[in-house]
């Protein structure tokens, strides 16, 4: 059976990601309000990527594949979301730096079979040393824009690479979209052909 394939996320790096693995696909950004009851990260990212995914799947006809994910950055177990502002993303930075963070992203599959919505979820955890960075390597990386429309304050794909020490587990799981993982769940659950 041909799927057509939706990825329920606004994420530009998501879609560059989800191209640059060569699947085809249309997007459907989920827009609901991002609730979550669980309390373990693995689960947190989980739900909220179910959740997107299931808005989307809930709207969707036909033969389709909805892909939702979620990614958070968790210091110590506390989460740091997306920053509300230039003040927020300082603070986070200056938690991060000179540290080792865990990144947590959620992926949800939801598909019709045979008249039943099915789903599958799992999550990736990659961890991230961050060099120590001084007062104004902050401020300026804060000022360049980018940290603020990203879990954590920081892109490790854009100006903060040279602030990565190491990292350890699945690069594109800290970008937002574990791409390796996620092929080979969809190729495992026969929705790729």
């Amino acid at each position: 059976m041909k799927y057509q394939i939706i990825l329920a996320s606004a994420s530009s790096r998501r879609r560059e990601l989800l191209a640059q693995i060569g699947i085809p696909f249309t997007v459907q950004a989920a827009e609901g309000e991002e609730k979550c009851e669980a309390r373990l990260p693995q689960k947190q990212v989980e739900e909220l990527s179910f959740h997107k995914a299931l808005e989307i799947a809930g709207k969707a006809e036909g033969n389709v594949v909805v892909i939702g994910a979620d990614t958070l950055v968790f210091f110590r177990g506390k989460p740091l979301g997306k920053p509300r502002d230039e003040k927020e993303a300082a603070g986070m930075l200056k938690t991060l730096q000179g540290q080792t963070h865990q990144v947590y992203t959620g992926v949800t599959l939801i598909w019709h079979h045979r008249g039943a919505l099915r789903q599958r979820s799992f999550h990736e955890r990659t961890d991230v040393t961050v060099y120590p960075m001084t007062e104004e390597e902050i401020l300026d990386y804060v000022k360049s824009g980018e940290p603020m429309d990203k879990a954590g304050a920081y892109g490790i794909q854009g100006l903060f690479a040279k602030f990565i020490r190491k990292i350890e587990g699945d690069y594109y799981n800290v970008v937002g979209l574990p791409v390796g993982r996620l092929y080979q769940e969809m190729k495992a659950e026969g929705l790729l052909q």
